[in-house]
């Protein structure tokens, strides 16, 4: 097995350009420097090139150039600097410099580039995201079983669990214990993961003891992201209190008994302080919405649509619930039915979303809408968490109308629902079921159609920021049949790029005319059938951000059905023109790919392996320097 003298990992958001980028000028970078490199790249066709544990064990130090997390914890020992995947673009020599002679990186350790304050800053919000959807991602599983346990067990009686009533089922029962029993994991799970995330395993004991410490007082969910916090910075405090003791003689002390010990100690009692003015919150609002049961139907379903969606399961929501609960228990069955249209509403939005604006999704939030239509069939909300969290200001406003809705229209219509818990389940226990169900639709709707807006919004954004990282993404329909390309194809540009698709002297006067250009130029060379589908393409793609680069290129592509195969178009302009890049220059080449609608994932990689041409400064030069098409296509062709 080859060893290196250097290893590293490379990533950006979306996994394309960047990613591949930072590999090709740290590799370059490392080959005139003198060292050997193997770099790992975590790009949008999955993990290529994986380190080994003896790679890493054999090399003097390790360059992370990503905006992504590709596991630290590995490189424990070793000399480590962990900075942007622009850095790794932009500067890799000096990265390469600074990894020799960066301290030893430990467990848990800042890894980031303290000369740079606003990466530090950055790498905090992100650890601060990444963990919070730890905890969440561990936590969803407890509520789906016990959630949709429970709901089961309704089918034999709202109290088949409970041995004084006629209904007492003993198989019920059982599966009622088993739902409930999983469903009050939830709390310490996420609690537990949250800092686990942050502090290891340690942060994992004392987060999962402050989890439990804030379900038996009342806490919540609300209370389990406040503990997970909370945990790990007591145990990153007790690491760096404790870090003059030296590893080899007291790792097991420190380990087993001071830092779960004292942080457990620490944690658990400001938690148990902290549940009682949370508690204190739960029992207020109850009271409050007690006060409104007589009132306006319409206000009384606002007021409820907005705690439900609130914080989804934490403790807003679960004022609400409690009170609907009691209220059951008086034989009051309508504050119940406009509880769980509220509930239930947020779930099925994001399904909505994501079939409303699929490409504003990444692949795993679309699985995860299309499996919120089953959630939210049978009330677990919480599985609209992980959409919220992302822009908690602009979504859960979004998700908070249409539960409103859903809640106002059920209770204007007097329907009721005997039943705490079970979605659609518990539907042959509604007075009015289908009506119902419709309220709900019409509230969820609402919610997708806002969400499914916001999410275009900030995808917009993310693309301009990104540039070309946000290349054009696999449809739905293809992707379940993408296959992973082989390391070995070099998928090298000029294998799409014929002579015939080569133009300079290209008088255009902006933007939009290149991209007119481009697209009759596409149907005269019969790389594609329909000049105004692929213009519109065109157009569609610079809406979601611009594909100026920097150097004064850009890279345009569009993917239509009017296109028949991948293939590669180079203009160099007459002038240059305005095209909104990266750098502010403006445009004098272009360098276009026209993209089949039913397509593997080569022309990721074709995109990939230009990318990295340009960021060579010969081979810019020497393009900038082309004045015909032959030169160009031989350019392409030996490098």
């Amino acid at each position: 097995m080859a060893k290196y003298d250097l290893v590293g990992a490379t990533g950006c958001a979306t996994g394309v350009a960047h990613t591949f980028m930072a590999e090709e000028a740290l590799e370059k970078a490392a080959e005139k420097l003198g060292y050997t490199i193997k770099i790992e790249t975590h790009g949008q066709t999955g993990i290529e090139n994986n380190l080994t544990s003896a790679e890493i064990a054999d090399a003097q130090a390790v360059i992370v150039a990503s905006d992504i997390d590709v596991g630290l914890d590995r490189f424990a020992g070793k000399r480590l600097v962990v900075v942007p995947v622009a850095r790794g673009v932009k500067e890799p020599d000096a990265l390469i410099k600074k990894a020799l002679a960066a301290p030893i990186y430990k467990d848990g350790q800042a890894a980031k580039d303290s000369t740079h304050e606003s990466v530090g800053k950055q790498k905090l919000g992100n650890k601060i995201y990444t963990s919070l959807m730890n905890g969440v991602s561990h936590m969803l599983p407890f509520v789906v079983a016990g959630g949709v346990l429970m709901a089961i067990s309704f089918f034999w009686g709202i109290d088949s669990a409970n041995p004084k009533s006629s209904e007492y089922n003993q198989f019920a029962a059982m599966l009622n214990t088993v739902g409930s029993t999983t469903m009050n994991l939830m709390a310490p799970v996420l609690g537990a993961y949250i800092a686990e995330a942050l502090a290891q395993r340690t942060g994992f004991v004392v987060g999962l003891a402050a989890g439990f410490i804030t379900f038996n007082g009342g806490g919540g969910f609300l209370g389990a992201i406040v503990g997970g916090y909370l945990a790990a910075i007591v145990v990153l405090g007790l690491q760096k209190l404790f870090q003059p003791l030296p590893d080899d003689k007291f790792r097991g002390l420190k380990s087993i008994f001071l830092l779960p010990v004292l942080g457990v100690l620490i944690t658990g009692s400001i938690m148990y302080l902290l549940n009682t003015p949370i508690k204190a919150l739960n029992v207020g609002l109850m009271s409050w919405l007690r006060g409104f049961e007589n009132t306006n139907p319409a206000l009384l379903g606002i007021i409820v649509g907005i705690m439900c969606a609130a914080d989804f399961g934490g403790p807003i929501n679960k004022a609400a619930y409690v009170t609907g609960t009691v209220l059951l228990a008086q034989g009051n069955y309508y504050f119940m039915a406009g509880v769980s249209a509220a509930c239930i509403a947020p779930p099925l939005a994001t399904g909505f979303a994501v079939l409303m604006n699929r490409k504003a999704y990444s692949k795993s939030e679309r699985a995860a809408g299309y499996v919120n239509f089953l959630l939210g069939s049978t009330h677990i909300t919480e599985g609209a968490i992980p959409f919220a969290a992302k822009h908690p200001l602009w979504n859960i406003p979004a998700f908070m109308v249409g539960s409103a809705v859903a809640s106002v229209l059920t209770y204007i219509t007097k329907i009721s629902v005997p039943a705490p818990h079970g979605g659609f389940i518990v539907l042959p226990l509604v007075n009015k079921p289908f009506l119902w169900v419709l309220w709900i639709l019409i509230g969820s709707v609402i919610s997708g159609a806002l969400l499914a807006l916001i999410a275009g919004r900030f995808a917009k954004k993310d693309a301009l920021a990104t540039a070309t990282d946000s290349t054009i993404a696999p449809s739905v329909d293809d992707t379940s049949n993408q296959q992973t390309e082989s390391k070995e194809e070099t998928f090298a540009p000029s294998d799409i790029l014929d002579l015939q698709n080569i133009k300079v002297g290209v008088d255009v006067a902006s933007r939009d005319e290149a991209l007119k250009y481009l697209a009759d130029f596409a149907v005269k060379n019969n790389l594609a059938n329909d000049s105004e589908a692929v213009y519109n393409s065109y157009v569609k793609r610079e809406k979601e951000g611009s594909t100026g680069m920097t150097d004064g290129f850009a890279i345009p592509h569009a993917q239509s059905v009017a296109i028949a195969k991948s293939s590669m178009i180079v203009l160099k302009l007459k002038q240059p023109i305005d095209w909104q890049s990266l750098d502010g220059k403006k445009i004098d080449t272009v360098i276009s790919f026209l993209i089949p609608q039913v397509d593997s994932n080569a022309h990721l990689q074709y995109l990939s392996n230009t990318a990295k041409l340009l960021t060579h400064a010969d081979f810019i030069a020497k393009l900038k320097a082309a004045n015909t098409p032959a030169e160009i296509q031989n350019l392409f062709e030996n490098n």
